[in-house]
């Protein structure tokens, strides 16, 4: 399995930058060399499981962009080192997403939602890209509908009457879905079967009733699986009696590993694998936590063997002075943030930014499962005797 390299003098056909080309091979390598030992732990007997939010996939529409060529190589080699990846942030043209498919080559294959509407969807997709050499889907896919009684609580401030002067806006009280309506899809890797949901919870604010809609649509969705999982599934084992394994992984906007959001999502049962939790990547390997892969698994066969994250700019949009004058030419001459307390003072800091758009401003995180049960199910098959 390789990605599709040797079309790589036809896509990059017509650049400008004559220097584009072999430059992105230069540094290609340099991802390779780097990730080399993640590379070659994919093998038969596990899964390589990985979530990433690719920032505003590709829309332009905060003005950094558009990604340049060589930003969709170094993301499809990183997507290359797992077998099944959950993207967020994907936006309504796909055609993006399929130039990144196009370098991974014809194994892979990818699962999107529809375009999230409304206040706080932003016109988003989340997707599943996965090979199939390694993964397959089960044929079920959906998004997450919660039942009347399960709404997510939010509060607003709701404007009083113009025509009544005088009375202060009022905060009232909703129950709404998801502002981004999780996604599951069901998938089997080895003999590991399992339904997977990615999601992208709402951030809203760091306080007040925003940060309380937040926490809201964790719990939701933390409620959600564990009924589902405790109570429907009496209806719904497989025949073997096997109840449904639950994953959920994705930009839960989690503050830390001791804050109320991290709080919801294991309020339910749900464990975050040692491998990636709070205390075993402290904040020299983890700037923010954001990113979680949440477990809810009833097989005693199940076991996370390894898990990390990736540093996306160790070897591309490296933060030197270098890469910021190498790339100079392909930003925005001001930085076009709209809140000028956050706009770039400095040329530095400017390219800081714009290096998130072409690559991301979250890094993949991963897990890797143990998926061969074969003994297992010999000595089942052999009465529980030693052999």
């Amino acid at each position: 399995m390789s990605n599709n390299y040797k079309r790589m003098g036809k896509v990059f056909d017509g650049e400008t930058d004559v220097a584009a080309m072999p430059r992105c091979a230069k540094r290609l390598l340099r991802i390779r060399a780097n990730l080399e030992k993640l590379r070659r732990q994919k093998k038969d007997s596990s899964l390589l499981l990985a979530t990433w939010n690719i920032r505003d996939f590709d829309s332009n529409k905060f003005k950094y962009g558009p990604r340049l060529t060589e930003s969709f190589y170094y993301i499809a080699e990183i997507i290359s080192c797992f077998d099944l990846v959950a993207l967020q942030e994907i936006n309504r043209d796909l055609a993006p997403l399929d130039k990144v498919m196009g370098i991974l080559g014809r194994e892979w294959d990818y699962i999107a939602t529809d375009t999230t509407e409304g206040f706080g969807g932003n016109g988003e997709r989340m997707a599943f890209v996965y090979n199939r050499e390694k993964v397959w889907f089960r044929k079920i896919a959906g998004e997450i509908v919660l039942p009347n009684g399960h709404l997510v609580v939010s509060k607003a401030k709701v404007k009083a009457d113009t025509a009544t002067p005088g009375i202060e806006p009022q905060i009232k009280e909703m129950k709404q879905q998801f502002a981004r309506s999780p996604f599951l899809v069901t998938f089997q890797s080895g003999w590991f079967r399992f339904s997977l949901c990615t999601v992208h919870i709402y951030f809203g604010d760091d306080s007040g009733p925003q940060l309380e809609r937040r926490i809201n649509e964790i719990n939701a969705l933390a409620k959600f699986f564990a009924d589902r999982q405790d109570t429907v599934s009496k209806q719904e084992k497989d025949r073997n009696g096997v109840v449904e394994n639950y994953i959920l992984l994705g930009d839960f906007n989690v503050v830390s590993p001791q804050h109320e959001t991290m709080k919801a999502l294991k309020s339910r049962g749900f464990k975050i694998p040692r491998q990636i939790d709070g205390e075993t990547m402290g904040k020299d390997q983890r700037k923010h936590f954001y990113d979680q892969i949440a477990v809810r698994v009833k097989d005693k066969r199940f076991r996370v063997v390894d898990g990390g994250i990736v540093d996306m700019f160790a070897e591309v949009f490296r933060d030197n002075a270098e890469d910021i004058a190498l790339y100079a030419p392909f930003m925005p001459p001001t930085d076009p943030e709209t809140k000028k307390s956050a706009r770039a003072k400095t040329p530095e800091d400017l390219y800081r930014k714009w290096r998130t758009w072409q690559m991301s401003d979250h890094s993949p995180l991963w897990i890797e499962i143990d998926t061969d049960y074969t003994d297992d199910y010999l000595r089942q098959i052999a009465g529980g005797a030693d052999v």
